[in-house]
Order: C-alpha cells, then structure tokens, then sequence
C-alpha cells in the first residue's frame, strides 16, 4: 500500500521543503519508490532537486486545474525519487479551484486516477505544502493518511501550530476522516543552546503530540544543498543532518508499518 505523507506547517522557515526532499531521498536509499509533489507557487522543492521551475511548460497546476495526465509531469530526478513539479502558476490554482465542486478531493482524485492507470505504484508520497491554510493544503491534508509538522526548536515557531491542528480537526469532520497526526519533527536544533533543549523537551507536552526522533540539526550543509540542485544525503553524505534524515526516514517506515492509529 502506498503511504501518503503531508509535511505542513503554515508558517515559513521550519525546513518543510529541506525535509521533504532529504526524507524522500533517504526513503529511496532504503528502497522505496518514492514521489514528491511540490504544492508550494514558490517552487522550492523543484528547484532544490534540480529542476529550473522556469524552464517547465507544464508542472502540478496543470494536473490540478487543467487535468493533465500526471504521467506527463512527473520527472525522475538524480536523487532516486519522481516529482510532480511547481511553477509561480500555482498560485492562481487557489484561486482556480475555490469557485470547483469538489476541490478539497482534487488532489486525492488524481493519486486514485494514477492507481486506476496503472501508472507507477509508489510505496511512499510526499506533499510538500505550502507557508499557509488554504486550498491545497486542505486538499493536501485530505488526499494524505498522515500528516508531519516540521517544528523550529523555538518559541516562536510554535504560534500557530494550534491553527494547523483545528485545520486538521476540520479535515477529520468534512473530508478525510481517517487523517492521522504523525507528529512533530523538530528541525534547526542547536543543542548547545539552553532554549533549543527545552523547547524540544516541551514540545510533546505542549501540543499531546508524538516527536518524531532524532531532532534534525542546524547546520549550513542544508543551505548548500539546493545550489548543487540534490538532497543533503548526496551533498554531504555523512554529516550530521543527512545521518539525522535517513534515521527519521527509518522511523518512518516503522510507524507506516504500524498501521493507523484510534
């Protein structure tokens, strides 16, 4: 069975795109097929894995407003996983699909169309959501079995985080009852830091949720990443964020083997 994954956190900044696109290629050495789809108009994750968003005639918005057969988007990249691409067009998507019958189920049509077609079975997919609320991320969070929230390892990245989850209680009630909270991934953790420790100890008892082991360390290896157009796993083997990403990965597949949670 394939394992549908949203990374989501409206707020900007907590390494959403930096996860998605480490777990996906550490989900892939492990030996799962992977895909991405980039859900957020800036194109992060696109341009992180190789892929000039500019230079692509057709990405995502097409599958999502036009009904472009996915199969014709989805690119193979160096890191070992597929990826449904974004460009800047995606933000007219919101507004494209708010007048649609039916839109919070866009995104969850078109993984069962795939199913349907025979089209490549993926044992893991991952959406990487948009800095925000709004359509896709619903249609994100409905089309998803579980969701992860990347959490900053400061108080301030917590605010929020409370919106996320009422978001989340509305999609259990309208669209996709059998949604299921994965947890809390602590990223940027600066262990030498007083506030870094006690927030990540404080994190499981503020919100009642899972934390998500090991905490992903702050380090500049993930900025360089995305220039050289790969993951941190190819970049820099074996420093500390890549080896923290394959364990999360690893950790991963453990709870997807546990099934659903009451």
């Amino acid at each position: 069975m394939t394992t549908t994954l949203a990374i989501a956190n409206q707020k900007g900044g907590v390494a959403k795109t930096t996860s998605v696109a480490s777990l996906g290629a550490a989900l892939a050495e492990l030996g799962h097929s992977v895909l991405l789809v980039d859900l957020d108009p800036q194109a992060c994750l696109t341009f992180s894995l190789g892929i000039d968003p500019e230079d692509l005639e057709l990405s995502v918005h097409h599958v999502l407003t036009k009904g472009t057969d996915p199969r014709e988007v989805i690119y193979e990249t160096e890191d070992g996983v597929h990826l449904l691409p974004a460009t800047i067009e995606l933000a007219r998507a919101e507004a494209d699909l708010l007048t649609r019958t039916g839109r919070e189920h866009v995104l969850k049509a078109v993984l069962e169309a795939m199913a349907e077609d025979a089209a490549p079975d993926y044992d893991w997919v991952l959406f990487d959501c948009p800095p925000s609320l709004g359509v896709l991320t619903v249609a994100a969070l409905t089309a998803a079995n579980g969701v992860l929230i990347p959490l900053q390892c400061e108080t301030l990245s917590h605010r929020g985080v409370g919106q996320l989850l009422d978001t989340v209680h509305d999609v259990r009630r309208f669209t996709n009852r059998s949604l299921d909270v994965w947890g809390v991934l602590p990223t940027l953790y600066d262990g030498r830091t007083t506030h870094a420790r006690t927030v990540l100890e404080t994190i499981s008892e503020t919100y009642g949720l899972d934390v998500i082991e090991p905490p992903i360390p702050k380090t500049i290896k993930f900025a360089e990443a995305p220039a050289a157009g790969r993951s941190i796993l190819v970049t820099s083997r074996t420093s500390k964020g890549a080896q923290a990403y394959r364990e999360v990965a690893a950790n991963l597949v453990a709870r997807a083997a546990q099934g659903p949670r009451k």
